[in-house]
């Protein structure tokens, strides 16, 4: 199998090209071949004009440029470059006594800690892959992913030991290894808390680590520098494999699309555990950044964050705009410059990003997926739209747009045919990516890798349409579209026209089963407080605003389940949906 024993059977680009092609799992060839470089004469390639490209390349160049320019904040902790340049090393030594070499795994179970950004760097300096674990997790799921990643070590925050032990404690009932418990704390730890009860804490380790180490370099641009798992809503979690190439490019690429200048602030409210936080660990060091962490996320985190260090850039999915825009008065602080944006993870509703332009927010509209290293295309935003009425900018800020720079080429296309859909903004079909910031594969599931690469494209789950000037809007989950009387409903125009509603927090559409129509679309909303609204005038509402065919039927009033990065958790709201039963069978058919 496909990575089966360890992932250091990549250890140089031939034995990694060569395998791939045995296995049929990428078509490109070595650089070899006739007509390429190595025909001309007189050209060479030798260190002084090719290095594998690595993002941990940005921490020594941080170090070196602005040694003494603070790097991390984290309460009142501060580092400068030089202090997290010497800290990676030593950590990356530490772990080398620890018995990590390359190509082993080192898991991690950590909040947007320091320690979560400096592992960033560490890890793939021992020559080791990083596989950051959704910390939000349980004993059980944390266990199952520890086995499959074969992670040797496992850094765990304090507030999370106990989902940690319990994990252990369930693969320790299997005949294998246990990994290393490394504990991080920090100024916030109770002063009751024994760390004595582990082997190893952070910062002793990191003392014990020599800052002259010598970095274990990749040996190919190829090699795998993490492993992110998916969130694993419908399935088990698949891990998702990116090297130091993609990562090196994806950063870069998501700096420039961020407009990312030298010198950023970044507040940390994308959890780092998700697509290596978009891959900007990295990218904000290549810009001489300061990473201000946080342990958790609320609007007054947020706006104090801003105020108190003027911070420039931040990230959140649109249920993080959501809070804010929602957010109390007395939480908020005035913005004293623009504060720029990146929103993914679900197409935002335009409400919520005209009232993010309002409070003071500059928004940048990102799409992509795990597997594409998280940020694959962006709204690039076009002068002429700001002539616009405003009602049609907020709008066009809602689409996906184009690849970044990084990407070589995306489009939607018919997954059987596989023929681009027409640029007519009506037709649909499944949003496919190529290119080198996308993934290498799924760890040890050779299937599901030749599956997702099947006819050269990476096949995303998505639908969009396809506008005349090229870019793309997405529609819905492949999963979530909604079949109603041989009609496509998008249940994402139909949240749209909900959020639209002023007594309406928070709404996701699904599917229900209907006995004569197959589905119809069912509603799960959240009231904003002080509101008091029946589910007929919601109806009524949308089909107003809507097709009457695409107006939910029914509405169900409760809390909406989302996952740690903020997404909405349809699966769960499908299967509630579908315990209610076909509406058709108990109160006669509705008319379309």
């Amino acid at each position: 199998m496909f990575w089966t024993r360890s992932i250091r059977l990549f250890r140089s680009p031939r034995v990694f090209l060569s395998h791939c092609h045995s296995r049929k799992f990428c078509s490109f060839s070595q650089d070899n071949d006739p007509g390429s470089w190595e025909s001309m004469e007189g050209l060479s390639r030798c260190s002084a004009n090719f290095v594998p490209l690595s993002p941990i390349t940005f921490l020594e160049r941080a170090a070196k440029v602005c040694r003494d320019r603070t790097s991390v904040v984290y309460g009142s902790l501060q580092y400068n470059w030089g202090e997290t340049h010497q800290r990676c090393l030593k950590l990356a030594s530490a772990l080398t006594h620890l018995g990590i070499s390359r190509g082993d795994v080192v898991a991690t179970l950590l909040p947007n800690v320091p320690a979560m950004y400096e592992v960033h760097f560490a890890v793939p300096m021992a020559g080791a892959i990083l596989c950051t674990l959704n910390s939000r997790l349980d004993a059980a799921m944390v266990s199952v992913l520890l086995e499959h990643s074969q992670a040797k070590v496992l850094f765990v925050d304090y507030q999370l030991l106990e989902v940690a032990r319990g994990a252990l404690n369930l693969l320790g009932k299997k005949p294998r290894e246990l990994p290393i418990l490394v504990l991080v704390t920090d100024s916030d730890c109770p002063s009751t808390f024994d760390i004595t009860s582990v082997s190893y804490e952070y910062e002793r380790l990191l003392a014990d680590g020599h800052s002259s180490f010598d970095i274990v370099r990749p040996h190919s641009e190829l090699d795998p520098i993490s492993i992110n798992y998916t969130s694993g809503t419908t399935s088990r979690p698949k891990g998702v494999v990116y090297s130091h190439r993609g990562a090196y490019l994806n950063s870069l690429a998501t700096v420039l699309l961020f407009r990312m200048d030298l010198f950023p602030v970044y507040l940390w409210s994308v959890p780092m555990f998700h697509c290596n936080g978009w891959c900007l660990p990295w990218g904000v060091a290549s810009q001489f950044g300061i990473n201000i962490c946080v342990r958790k996320v609320s609007p007054k985190d947020i706006f104090d964050n801003i105020a108190q260090h003027k911070v420039t850039h931040m990230g959140g999915a649109p249920t993080v705009l959501n809070m804010i825009v929602n957010s109390a008065l007395t939480d908020r602080k005035p913005l004293n410059q623009k504060v720029v944006v990146m929103t993914g993870g679900s197409p935002p509703p335009p409400q919520i990003l005209d009232k993010m332009e309002e409070i003071g927010f500059s928004i940048s509209h990102l799409y992509g997926l795990t597997e594409t290293y998280g940020p694959g295309t962006f709204c690039a935003w076009r002068p002429e739209w700001d002539l616009l009425p405003h009602e049609d900018r907020s709008k066009m800020k809602a689409r996906q747009g184009v690849p970044h720079v990084a990407l070589e080429e995306i489009d939607v296309k018919d997954p059987v045919s596989m023929e681009g859909v027409p640029s007519d903004g009506k037709t649909m079909g499944e949003v496919m990516f190529r290119g080198n910031t996308v993934m290498s594969g799924y760890f040890r599931d050779l299937k599901a890798t030749e599956e997702a690469f099947k006819d050269g494209w990476f096949r995303s789950g998505d639908l969009a349409v396809k506008h005349s000037d090229g870019y793309i809007e997405i529609k819905d989950r492949l999963k979530d579209i909604i079949i109603s009387g041989g009609e496509n409903i998008s249940s994402v125009e139909v949240e749209t026209v909900l959020y639209s509603h002023p007594a309406i927090l928070e709404a996701a559409v699904v599917a229900r089963p209907d006995d004569h129509w197959g589905q119809t679309p069912c509603a799960f909303v959240k009231l904003k407080e002080g509101f008091d609204v029946n589910a007929e005038a919601i109806i009524n509402f949308c089909r107003e605003h809507l097709p009457h065919y695409m107006a939910p039927k029914a509405v169900v009033f409760q809390d909406i389940p989302k996952t740690s990065t903020g997404k909405i958790q349809k699966y769960v709201l499908r299967k509630k949906a579908e315990a209610l039963g076909s509406l058709s069978r108990s109160h006669g058919c509705d008319k379309l």
